[in-house]
């Protein structure tokens, strides 16, 4: 029978009822998901929005990291539910599947406990001062803070972990940790888990996509997840989809591009970061004391909340400066933003393209490039541009590569992803080329050197389709 008793669930708007254990009646000595669940490093993350800036544009889309953490927990026990039998034929060595599922359970509930305000956003405009990323505070975080009640789990709700078998919070951290190297140390079956986390189609991301969509707006069921999930399996080269499940994993990329396209990258939700990059920089050394390794008790309270209060209180402050930047958070917070969109191209990098020798490699060489192109009376006027990046697909030569197969019936063999024509049509990346300008009637001109910029040659259609 299945115990009930030590289980408690949680409604989900997108995956119905997620069950997690629950901390009542549990051995002495022993730790529970609840413990996790309910931590201040965990609760901390109801106070950061999932979608950085865009929640100031789609109204719906109020979900948190939060949220998404008790989904991507929940996709982590459904995708092993269905892989580990495939799993433990391709690597007999791997533990039992109780110990699978907690710590791929234990690894999705925390693979963003060390974002912070505004998520990716914050990242690149403050952790990356410090040589951090959002994964790599998240790992110590767990190494120093959460390893405790991590050890101490021993069961989920599908399963108790043997006697012999303690939860390591290194192969948490190792989890969750974009690949810097193709190989290292780690035992084959902990290196094949991986995928789930820094792959194709992961849980982190097969949650965020469902969520995201439906929070704002874009669709009620963007992919199909159990298709996607029934015909992926492990082998000894990794993570495998069969050829019958490729049609589902490309609408997965293409929705998840579309979402960045219609939703991440929106014209406003991007001229709310470009606007906000200025502000943030000239307000972070009052926002927080430095690195977050070193004040980790303080980062624990730092959140869009407080971040969010302590700005609105700078008006009145006796300050000079903090009350300048006070009234310009003001202006910020209600979206008045100088910045307008004059004009928009997306260019798609396809197999064999190269973005280095482009000039859309880099927010300089494109802004050169436009310039160069304006009327005379035209080159210098007030502008800011924007080339938003979202990889389709990782290159075979980056570190992040080699996480996903194909297996072809027809032949009976696995083969790379890019044996096929269908996935081979997917562009390596694309970029959302745009300027921004405060007087919009450029706008014209703009769009005709943006024009010349992307000029493309291609032949036309010979019929109607």
């Amino acid at each position: 029978m299945r115990d009930f008793q030590h289980e408690s669930l949680s409604l989900d708007p997108i995956h119905g009822y997620i069950p997690f254990v629950a901390a009542a009646g549990l051995p002495e000595g022993e730790a529970a998901e609840q413990h996790l669940i309910d931590h201040p490093w965990l609760q901390r993350l109801r106070q950061i929005h999932q979608l950085q800036t865009a929640w100031w544009v789609f109204p719906g889309a109020e979900h948190t990291r939060f949220q998404h953490a008790l989904g991507a927990m929940y996709v982590a026990s459904r995708a092993i539910g269905r892989w580990f039998d495939s799993l433990q034929e391709a690597c007999p060595d791997v533990p039992s599947r109780a110990y699978v599922e907690s710590l791929l359970r234990v690894a999705a509930l925390l693979h963003d406990v060390g974002h912070g305000p505004f998520g990716h956003f914050f990242d690149v405009h403050y952790l990356a001062d410090f040589g951090l990323t959002h994964e790599t505070l998240g790992c110590e975080i767990i190494r120093r803070e959460l390893a405790p009640i991590i050890r101490r789990i021993r069961r989920n709700p599908a399963g108790t972990l043997r006697a012999d078998e303690q939860l390591d919070p290194e192969q948490i951290a190792y989890l969750i940790t974009r690949p810097k190297q193709q190989t290292d140390d780690a035992p084959q079956w902990l290196r094949l888990l991986r995928a789930m986390f820094c792959g194709l189609y992961t849980v982190d991301n097969m949650d965020f996509v469902l969520r995201d969509a439906y929070m704002a707006g874009y669709s009620l069921r963007a992919f199909d997840l159990d298709r996607l999930l029934h015909y992926s399996m492990f082998t000894e080269r990794g993570l495998t989809i069969h050829e019958r499940g490729l049609p589902a994993l490309v609408r997965f990329i293409s929705v998840r591009a579309e979402l960045f396209r219609a939703i991440y990258f929106h014209r406003t939700v991007r001229a709310l970061d470009l606007a906000l990059q200025d502000l943030f920089a000239q307000s972070k050394k009052y926002l927080f004391p430095g690195n977050p390794l070193e004040h980790l008790d303080q980062y624990q309270q730092f959140t869009e909340w407080s971040l969010l209060m302590d700005v609105s209180r700078w008006p009145s402050s006796s300050d000079a400066k903090l009350r300048e930047l006070g009234a310009r958070w003001r202006e910020f917070l209600s979206r008045q933003v100088k910045w307008k969109m004059a004009c928009e191209r997306t260019i798609f990098f396809a197999p064999g393209e190269s973005e280095l020798g482009s000039v859309f490699a880099s927010e300089q060489t494109f802004e050169a490039a436009v310039r160069k192109l304006l009327p005379p009376e035209l080159k210098h006027i007030p502008m800011l541009v924007d080339t938003a990046r979202h990889v389709h697909r990782p290159s075979t030569q980056m570190p992040s590569a080699g996480q996903n197969f194909l297996y072809e019936p027809a032949t009976g063999r696995i083969r790379d992803l890019d044996a096929r024509e269908l996935y081979r049509r997917i562009a390596i990346s694309f970029r959302i080329c745009r300027v921004y300008v405060q007087d919009p009637s450029h706008s014209k001109a703009i769009a005709q050197a943006m024009d010349k910029l992307t000029a493309d040659a291609g032949s036309d259609d010979l019929t109607n389709m």
